[in-house]
């Protein structure tokens, strides 16, 4: 269950801190680390602070962006200190471990995705996420060290992993499914869907793309907490597939 889930750090600027994070994800029992952009890595540093941990930074993937660090990935959360513009669906500490072990338990692939020291996700990172996650920290003195935010949600993880030990799982308990994690859509087939779904928007003029009014910020909220199967995404992208046709008028040929 826990090899499903991956620790995603964006863009990490003290290589320390990445070996706080690996440690504080070996403590945990969790293996699997992403680095998008680090600044600097592998560094001495990073070895240093990872004290034991050693082989969560050997076996750690670099990649250039996010949507590459989530290729496959059917649920990710992401950590958040800020209000945002747009409301999004929010988790605390304790129901990401919940939310995150039932899902893990189903066999969907997880990502929990850590910000940049000083100003966290953007806006864009953050909408490719299906929660936030917010540590409910003193708001005199709000900020973490990225290392101790991800030890707080791998231990949230773990106790909740460690209360499900010996239980039934969601999935065996339920006489039928409507539908298994196995089968929801991909964050990277997500993305496709949000590509097509834009381009039909603005093809029958519904989205103005110079005046966008946080549209498709909205629909990403609204198909995020949805849990679209992958039978699901095939319907609704052949629904778009037919409205481009329709704009371009040819249904109408088609009929004549």
């Amino acid at each position: 269950m826990l090899q499903n889930i991956r620790v995603v750090l964006v863009n990490t600027s003290h290589p320390g801190n990445i070996g706080g994070a690996a440690r504080a994800m070996k403590n945990m029992g969790l293996s699997r680390l992403v680095l998008v952009e680090p600044r600097l890595f592998p560094h001495h540093e990073a070895d240093a602070r990872a004290s034991g941990a050693g082989d969560i930074l050997e076996n750690a993937q670099v990649v250039a962006t996010l949507e590459d660090a989530l290729v496959g990935c059917n649920l990710v959360l992401g950590t958040s200190a800020r209000d945002r513009r747009i409301p999004w669906p929010l988790l605390d500490p304790r129901e990401c471990g919940v939310k995150v072990v039932e899902e893990a338990g189903q066999g969907a692939e997880i990502a929990l995705v850590f910000g940049r020291e000083d100003s966290g996700l953007t806006n864009e990172e953050l909408q490719r996420c299906h929660y936030h996650v917010h540590i409910p920290s003193d708001p005199e003195f709000s900020s973490l060290n990225l290392g101790a935010a991800v030890q707080v949600l791998s231990y949230e993880v773990r106790m909740s992993w460690l209360a499900a030990q010996g239980q039934p799982s969601k999935v065996e308990k339920e006489e039928v499914a409507s539908t298994k994690s196995g089968e929801l859509a991909t964050m990277d087939e997500l993305e496709r869907f949000y590509e097509h779904l834009e381009q039909t928007l603005v093809a029958i003029e519904f989205l103005d793309p110079e005046k966008p009014r946080h549209l498709m910020a909205r629909l990403r909220r609204l198909y995020g907490r949805s849990s679209v199967s992958r039978a699901e995404m095939n319907i609704l992208r052949g629904i778009l597939t037919e409205t481009q046709k329709a704009a371009r008028g040819e249904l109408l040929k088609r009929k004549d």
